[in-house]
């Protein structure tokens, strides 16, 4: 399933900043890159929300 590009530019920093993350060390967890994000960007629980499920659902399958 894709996602529209989230409207709002914290949202973007934050995904690119994730991907980034996950890119640095894979075997991290997502919720807790998440939970770093929703904290570094200012981010409201709905979009914290949105960050997990947009990067488990496109994780790459093994």
């Amino acid at each position: 399933m894709t996602y529209p590009l989230p409207e709002g530019e914290d949202l973007r920093r934050a995904i690119k900043w994730i991907s980034a993350g996950l890119q640095e060390r894979p075997a991290r967890p997502i919720h807790r890159l998440v939970e770093e994000a929703v904290f570094k960007f200012d981010l409201s629980p709905k979009d914290g929300e949105f960050l997990t499920n947009f990067f488990k659902e496109n994780a790459p399958k093994e």
